[in-house]
């Protein structure tokens, strides 16, 4: 029995969750406040009733009011025509009508005293429907508002998350740029010191095997010039020198 109470008081609390859940407290008021409007609603036809029952029952005891002064005529009448039995008759039925003129009466009066409370009920009713009406409204404002700072936060969030990535991919690129910046520099350095020839150029290769004999050969003239201009005893001395 204990572990049957345990196991419905845990089905009860999860669906209690789930309902809280699908539960949109924006409808919920909507759905409360019609509820009272439809109750108010109710309220006032019933005062609308309650002064038609009223209304019809003065009606009626006007018609009897006016039936006792009537049979009080008649009964004079007929004393003055020496017709004491119709007297008498008249005085009987102006009886009765006057018992039924209180009894209408009495009724009116009850009418009124529910009218009276029905109307009292009927003002606070409205007076809360009211302030429900305008207690609703903040709610679904602040609860509006409270939607919009969570799909904000949802989005800062993700935000946040994509600029971690993007912040990753951005360290990845400097860190590739860095690497083809280091190897241009390599690369143009062994240019420079002629490691790697350069066929950029449009130099014909016939034309520049002969640039070459023309400066070995600039380097060969020059070189005897510096050895004619050697004194005699020095010139003769270099290997292979003139000992003429």
């Amino acid at each position: 029995m204990g572990m049957l109470s345990r196991m419905s008081t845990i089905v009860r609390g999860k669906m209690n969750r789930l309902m809280d859940k699908a539960e949109n407290p924006a409808e919920s008021l909507d759905v409360a406040y019609d509820k009272q409007m439809e109750m108010l609603r109710n309220v006032k036809r019933g005062v609308v009733e309650m002064v038609t029952a009223k209304r019809r029952l003065e009606l009626q005891a006007a018609k009897v009011q006016e039936n006792v002064a009537k049979l009080d005529s008649q009964a004079r009448q007929a004393l003055a025509a020496g017709r004491e039995d119709l007297a008498r008759v008249a005085l009987q039925r102006k009886q009765a009508s006057l018992a039924e003129l209180d009894g209408l009466d009495q009724q009116i009066a009850g009418l009124e005293l529910e009218q009276e409370k029905l109307t009292l009920a009927e003002q606070r009713l409205q007076s809360k429907v009211a302030a429900f009406r305008s207690r609703k409204e903040v709610i679904k404002a602040q609860y509006s508002a409270a939607q919009a700072q969570v799909r904000i936060g949802s989005a800062l969030s993700g935000i946040s998350e994509e600029m971690g990535d993007v912040t990753l991919a951005v360290e990845r690129a400097e860190n590739k740029t860095e690497q083809m910046r280091a190897r241009a520099g390599a690369i143009d350095e062994l240019v420079e010191v002629g490691v790697l020839d350069d066929f950029s150029g449009s130099v014909d290769p016939l034309d520049r095997e002969l640039a070459q004999i023309t400066a070995g050969q600039s380097v060969d003239d020059e070189l005897a010039q510096l050895k004619a201009s050697l004194p005699s005893g020095e010139r003769d001395a270099l290997p292979g020198g003139d000992r003429r």
